[in-house]
């Protein structure tokens, strides 16, 4: 595969709104085969990109690199995430160098979640934004993109001090930005503008999370510090005891979330599959984002 295949996500941005997935690798001891299914099947929507991920306290790498080596293959750009967790300066080198050796050049530099019993990163960085101009200094011809926030991060001061902070990742070279879920799409436009204002100019993509379950759904708020809007709330008070109906229901949601993000002007939509493709393709199919194409 020609290095002339490899697309830098900052330029896809410059030309039109992406619209992209996320997954994550399995456990070490579980088969790599089914996501690799997953993966197949995404490739017929045609994403501008597909993420990978990898467990907290930097677990899983190695078959991060295994899963976004499988991405390129099928064909289809890779971004992969990075993190500061565990990683002095010389391993940041090794390691992203192996990815640059199977042709990555999209990086999303990460702070990534504490490791178990510690409220340090153990490495060398402790906030993405150091590690972003590390990678800047070192690797001159990559892709970066960072995290943000809409609703502020759950261990900052305030939403001023977290969109200072995306400036400062954005000044060490970030050129584009995934926020973090949010249902809120009005409070996720003001803070836009609260961003613009602040002089951030990078393209800004809405990560979106399937709404497929009231446990689900309840847990990832909260863990992430996120509200649940009146419309959500409706729903997990009136079906959030029964399955089915509130899958079919919160799909319904997060097709309407897809809409109003795409009429509020933000850059992209980036869908967080869980690494599920039945219920992520039905929401895509409803939407009509992207039609379906067959892969031979």
């Amino acid at each position: 595969m020609g290095k002339e295949f490899f697309v830098k996500i900052a330029d896809i941005l410059k030309e039109k709104m992406t619209f992209s997935f996320e997954i994550f690798p399995p456990k070490e001891e579980k088969p790599l085969g089914p996501l690799q299914e997953v993966l197949g099947k995404l490739q017929g929507f045609n994403p501008d990109f597909i993420s990978c991920t990898y467990g907290a306290g930097g677990t899983n790498r190695g078959r991060s690199l295994e899963i976004c080596d499988s991405i390129l293959k099928m064909g289809m750009q890779c971004l992969t995430n990075f993190t500061c967790i565990g990683n002095d300066r010389a391993s940041i080198l090794k390691f992203i160098g192996e990815y640059r050796d199977i042709g990555i050049e999209n990086i999303m530099a990460l702070r990534g979640d504490f490791p178990p019993g510690s409220d340090r990163t153990n490495g060398d960085f402790e906030h993405s934004d150091a590690l972003i101009a590390f990678l800047k200094e070192n690797f001159h011809n990559i892709s970066l993109g960072c995290a943000c926030y809409p609703e502020m991060h759950i261990q900052c001061g305030s939403l001023e001090q977290d969109i200072a902070h995306l400036k400062i990742k954005q000044n060490n070279g970030a050129e584009f930005a995934i926020s973090q879920l949010c249902f809120d799409v009005d409070e996720f436009s003001r803070w836009l503008v609260k961003a613009r204002k602040a002089g951030i100019t990078m393209p800004i993509i809405a990560g979106i999370m399937p709404v497929l379950s009231a446990e689900g759904c309840k847990r990832m708020t909260l863990s992430n510090g996120c509200s649940i809007p009146k419309e959500l709330a409706r729903i997990l008070g009136k079906y959030g005891e029964n399955l089915e109906d509130f899958k079919k229901a919160g799909k319904e949601y997060t097709v309407n979330l897809l809409y109003r993000y795409i009429n509020a002007g933000f850059n992209g939509m980036h869908i967080f599959t869980l690494n599920k493709y039945d219920d992520v393709a039905d929401i895509v199919k409803m939407s009509g984002i992207r039609l379906e194409t067959k892969r031979s």
